[in-house]
């Protein structure tokens, strides 16, 4: 959510973010917002002013009382009673006005920054940089949950019969390599200096409107019925929640915080539920990283969360791809956002594993998360978060990197401390 004096000061500036975004639709909304406010602080000074009568006049009344002098008493007294009456017609004109501009500014998208690329959706979306030489062997590379099953280590059919499509049971070796992908990635990020929590799975609405959009919202959130929660589809909705309403002290910044959690998502509006795999489902889990920091500190921070994980995929022999997110790609909230990719030999292309995000100031604006810095002015937060890996989507790039001709999969060395020593599965 953007600063009401900033749009009030450069509507042109919030109007030309939105154009950019893609999303003319809402450039009437600067406008309302604009003028919601001159009328919300013409009631407000309407109001100030009539305390201020009324508390000159409640003096003057005590005056002529003790002069004697009642009737200039009284009628004074009747002038504070209407003015009273008028001043509680104004609070609720405020609270009225004040609720219909943060419905409007809850939707207008947060500025992005300079370097982002222009472009109408992730169909424009543009490369950055390429980590890893992108392999194809010369076998064929069957489908990921083909080689799943061949290795006894995934069962769609029974997981469909218990919960429907999006759904998955993962076994054996398999099972087990998903879990050791997740303990490898806690270390990963505990070695490189980051917290390690394990957060609530399950969140407020104030906290979801504070941590994302309306839209992704509606798209993603799955509600518990009859209770004011709704169930996470990343630890950084709970991680960020953490700090709502707090006043964090200059000093003790950045925090950096690694999480592990279940995720749900309902995928409304995707591409659909694959009957057969595992790249787009309903419940998977994940390692989040996530960053509370100064606003001069976060584009470097921004910067350091993208290369943590393209590292971490290196240590796993998987080459991958960093992908800048055009600015029609962005989410409302986002001043800049890239996807790490993972190669596909059995596709020859680069696939979404993982996206990393700055926010600027717009969750720390929502959930009121502010800083008290050293010479005693407090102002927000920024908040950064990205996926350090997402399990089982992670584990068809990692299937298909490591197969073998003989249809065994290599167990990289740096996963092995967390597979019992075990170098290769097999059928």
């Amino acid at each position: 959510m953007l600063d009401l004096k900033f749009v009030r000061e450069n509507p042109e500036i919030v109007k030309q973010n939105i154009r950019n975004k893609f999303q003319d639709q809402k450039l009437p909304l600067v406008d309302e917002v604009i003028e919601l406010d001159a009328k919300s602080r013409a009631a407000k000074q309407e109001a100030d002013d009539l305390r201020s009568r009324r508390n000159t006049i409640s003096k003057q009344i005590g005056g002529l009382m003790a002069k004697g002098q009642r009737e200039e008493a009284e009628a004074l007294k009747k002038q504070v009673t209407e003015f009273s009456e008028h001043l509680a017609e104004l609070e609720v004109q405020e609270a009225e006005l004040s609720e219909e501009i943060r419905k409007r500014m809850m939707v207008i998208p947060n500025i992005i920054d300079a370097s982002v690329p222009i472009g109408k959706d992730d169909s424009e979306n543009v490369e950055n940089e390429r980590f890893g030489e992108p392999v194809v062997p010369d076998f064929e590379i069957p489908y990921h949950t083909e080689i799943m099953e061949r290795l006894h280590g995934i069962d769609l059919d029974a997981a469909r019969r218990v919960a429907g499509n999006g759904f998955y049971y993962l076994k054996g070796d398999i099972a087990r390599l998903h879990s050791a992908v997740l303990s490898y990635a806690r270390d990963f990020m505990i070695g490189r200096g980051f917290t390690y929590y394990v957060p609530p799975f399950m969140i407020r609405s104030d906290v979801v409107t504070g941590v994302m959009s309306f839209a992704e919202m509606d798209s993603m959130m799955y509600k518990i019925e009859g209770e004011d929660l709704y169930l996470i589809g990343t630890s950084e909705h709970s991680m960020i929640g953490s700090f709502i309403d707090q006043i964090l002290q200059e000093s003790e910044l950045p925090y950096t915080l690694t999480s592990y959690s279940p995720c749900f998502r309902k995928e409304k509006g995707a591409h659909g539920i694959e009957e057969r795999g595992v790249y787009r489902i309903h419940q998977f889990e994940k390692q989040e990283m996530i960053v509370v920091c100064k606003p001069e500190d976060s584009m470097m921070w921004y910067e350091k969360l993208w290369k943590n994980t393209v590292d971490f995929f290196r240590t796993l022999d998987i080459p991958v791809r960093t992908l800048e997110c055009c600015s029609g790609d962005l989410a409302d909230l986002k001043v800049k956002s890239c996807d790490v990719e993972a190669w596909s030999p059995r596709q020859k292309k680069y696939f979404e594993v993982g996206s990393c995000s700055n926010l600027g100031d717009a969750q720390a604006r929502r959930l009121k998360i502010r800083v008290a810095g050293e010479n005693g002015n407090k102002y927000f937060a920024h908040t950064l978060n990205n996926t350090v890996v997402a399990p089982p989507r992670m584990l068809i790039a990692f299937l298909e990197n490591n197969l073998q001709a003989d249809g065994s999969i290599r167990i990289p060395e740096a996963l092995r401390p967390y597979m019992g020593g075990q170098e290769k599965i097999t059928e």
